[in-house]
């Protein structure tokens, strides 16, 4: 079903005497999926937590307690997301449309395990293929094959680039209305600035916000966060939007253990002061924590990552160790440690995946916690490097 036809179905529906739009990813039933017996007897057995496999459908079972979901804003998500960054980037990642049918399988697989919260953006795509991250993720959420009630309870998180030519307030709406098109939706989730100008441009930073909080009052985002913000102007853009009575829910960093610096500690104390969800992008450092590179091994991966990870491994070797004794002694991966670290830390980590591998590794980071001690002694050894992950040249104080 195109965007269009969404858009029709949820006026349609409207006419007919709803009291409210669509939200988030509700969307026209098809016959099939309207009436299926044997899905609601499993869901009478069951309320709320899977759903019998059928012919077509995954088994959906949430790998996490419903207590471990995070607040953000009004909405409840899993303790963990998924980064879509990958998807559509040649350049860093690789990215082929051969990839697409498996990036639908691990779609399905995440979602059907219970994770409901997705990250994107307006620029992840390179080149000609600038948006397809977006278009990508819409059709996924369209082709699931899964049941209405998981679906339609999945989060879109998408940002809006600060693009030199975005200089006015309905620039921001403009961009939030083409994100939505891309995706095939009503409404955002979460609508995000994806980085300041104030360090090079701040009456375009003035704009941005206030294209921000225009986005949220004519209902195109149910909730507004920003990334790449340190604590001073997350302080600044926290109380420009509360004087418009915006909340600001959510807080995009750096952040792992090779991020773990005072910029990340600073953003994270001021969000649990002012109730702010931190979501931590690049958990992983781009690999470098996942214990599967090595200049020994002369395994590096490919691209540009490349060189910087030729520089960084010597450095980072002390740290890298400790994460893989401690995922030794819990029979676990290293990128499970180092995912799992990010949430004990009271975050919402967002990993990437570009296949289905990847996408198990990941999930396997849920349903346990890494105990006070284990973090502590891996507090430690990310303490003890002197030069960690390079940091996102966007983000501001």
């Amino acid at each position: 079903m195109s965007a269009l036809q969404l858009r029709r179905c949820g006026q349609r529906r409207t006419e007919l005497g709803s009291t409210q739009p669509f939200k988030g990813l509700n969307r026209c039933r098809s016959r099939r999926q309207a009436f299926q017996p044997v899905q609601a007897f499993w869901q009478q057995l069951l309320p709320g937590r899977s759903k019998a496999p059928g012919p077509s459908g995954p088994a959906e079972r949430q790998l996490y307690r419903p207590s471990e979901m995070v607040p953000l804003g009004d909405l409840k998500v899993s303790p963990m997301g998924l980064g879509t960054w990958s998807w559509g980037n040649r350049f860093l990642w690789g990215y082929d449309e051969s990839q697409d049918p498996e990036l639908q399988q691990l779609f399905n697989l995440v979602v059907s395990s219970g994770i409901n919260v997705f990250d994107t953006a307006d620029s992840y795509g390179t080149g000609r293929l600038n948006g397809k991250s977006e278009l990508l993720l819409g059709q996924f959420i369209r082709e699931y094959p899964g049941s209405d009630r998981v679906r339609d309870g999945l989060h879109v998180a998408t940002k809006f680039a600060a693009y030199p030519w975005r200089v006015l307030p309905g620039n921001v709406v403009a961009a939030c209305r083409g994100s939505l098109r891309r995706l095939g939706l009503e409404q955002l989730s979460v609508g995000q600035l994806h980085w300041s100008t104030a360090n090079y441009q701040p009456l375009q930073e003035l704009a941005l916000q206030a294209g921000l909080a225009d986005c949220y009052e004519q209902g195109l985002v149910r909730e507004v966060g920003v990334s790449n913000y340190g604590p001073e102007q997350l302080r600044k853009i926290h109380a420009a939007l509360g004087k418009r009575g915006v909340p600001l829910a959510s807080a995009q960093i750096q952040f792992s253990l090779l991020s773990w610096g005072t910029a990340q500690q600073d953003l994270k104390s001021l969000c649990d002061d002012l109730g702010v969800t931190v979501i931590a992008y690049s958990p992983l450092a781009l690999g470098l924590l996942s214990g599967k590179y090595s200049l020994e091994s002369g395994r590096l991966p490919e691209g540009p990552r490349a060189a910087l990870f030729r520089q960084l491994l010597p450095e980072v070797a002390p740290l890298v160790e400790v994460v893989g004794l401690v995922a030794q002694e819990r029979r676990k991966t290293p990128a499970q440690v180092a995912i799992n670290w990010c949430m004990c830390k009271g975050t919402v980590p967002i990993p990437g995946a570009k296949d289905l591998g990847q996408a198990r590794e990941n999930l396997g980071a849920l349903g346990w916690r890494l105990g006070a001690g284990e973090v502590a002694e891996l507090d430690r050894a990310a303490a003890g490097i002197k030069k960690g992950m390079v940091q996102n040249i966007f983000q501001t104080k």
